[in-house]
């Protein structure tokens, strides 16, 4: 059963309690009042706090329930998404796609704390080690709880302290070595492709490239060093955009490469091609390449023999096989037909 439909379930049961005025002693009048002084002020991102202060309803990991966790100890995407347009909308969930708009904008400022449910110890672990998994989560940052829970005398001094530039880049630093730990604890195979792609594919296939940016934590902030390099680029990288696993640039050229490095999803469809090919035209590159990734052969014809999803034009390298990559098209698209 689909979660929305088990919560409504739950609902017309009396199994999960009906929303008050406030949670945790905070309206979403005051969560509206602290989100406009940081520029935050949508309806999505008001109610997306509130999902997140839930402490009266038992959290929706189920390894968490016996832990006495509420949904305010930590909330997946889907789960905040059913929070907001179910219980609190009496609607339909929130769409997923739409987290760049309602979950990005706090935890890019240090508001909401990612993290990551391990099932085994049924223990919030820092950062998101597991790009797409569903065990990434979030939850309000103490420091940020706390400023919501202050007095009206006390709240505009602990604001200004917090949302200063060198507040949230300390913030953020501590939340990213946190979550480093939490990677070399769990690992992943997504990490391993990326740096295979990084260490075998590019040097082989893209020489003269250099690397600008590496997204192996399912939307991890950019790091300094990684600004610094995409200042250099004349890439801005904006909030309607694709982050993809690794952007590359060719300096002597001026063309962008992207590498999506593909262990549950993520290839380069044609989505993904409009959304980074404007991202280039905006940046003023001359041309934009793509290339999907995979750790094995099997991985590949497990995905594209249901998906079908990589766009023409676009490359597949196979890393069990790294000495070739494929090149995708389109009969209408082949610059080489064997009639011909």
């Amino acid at each position: 059963m689909k979660l929305e439909d088990k919560l409504r379930s739950d609902i017309t049961a009396k199994k999960l309690q009906r929303l008050p005025i406030a949670l945790q002693g905070i309206t979403k009048e005051r969560i509206a009042e602290v989100l406009k002084a940081l520029d935050r002020t949508s309806r999505d991102q008001i109610d997306a706090v509130f999902a997140l202060l839930d402490d009266i309803n038992p959290s929706w990991f189920y390894e968490a329930v016996e832990k006495g966790l509420k949904v305010c100890h930590g909330a997946s995407t889907a789960h905040i998404a059913c929070h907001v347009g179910v219980l609190q909308r009496n609607g339909g969930k929130l769409d997923r796609e739409g987290r760049d708009y309602w979950l990005k904008p706090l935890w890019e400022i240090g508001a909401f704390e990612k993290i990551y449910f391990d099932s085994e110890t049924a223990e919030f672990l820092p950062g998101h080690p597991v790009p797409k998994s569903p065990n990434s989560a979030y939850r309000i940052a103490p420091a940020f709880l706390q400023i919501l829970k202050a007095s009206d005398a006390d709240r505009k001094a602990l604001l200004a302290a917090w949302a200063s530039k060198d507040a949230i880049r300390a913030r953020l630093q501590v939340q990213a070595e946190l979550a480093k730990a939490t990677s070399a604890k769990i690992g992943t195979p997504h990490q391993g492709l990326i740096t295979a792609a990084c260490e075998v594919y590019v040097p082989n296939f893209l020489p003269g490239f250099e690397v600008l940016y590496i997204d192996a934590t399912d939307g991890q902030r950019v790091t300094a060093e990684q600004e610094l390099a995409l200042k250099k680029a004349g890439i801005a990288i904006g909030l309607g955009d694709s982050m993809p696993d690794i952007l590359l640039w060719n300096q002597k050229t001026d063309v962008l490469w992207v590498v999506e490095a593909v262990t549950s999803d993520g290839e380069v469809d044609s989505h993904k091609v409009q959304s980074l090919t404007a991202l280039a035209s905006r940046s003023g590159k001359k041309k934009i390449g793509f290339t999907t990734a995979y750790a094995t052969w099997r991985d590949a014809a497990s995905r594209q023999g249901k998906h079908k999803n990589i766009a023409p034009g676009t490359y597949i390298w196979i890393r069990e096989d790294g000495a070739k990559q494929l090149s995708v098209e389109t009969f209408e698209s082949s610059p080489q037909r064997l009639h011909q």
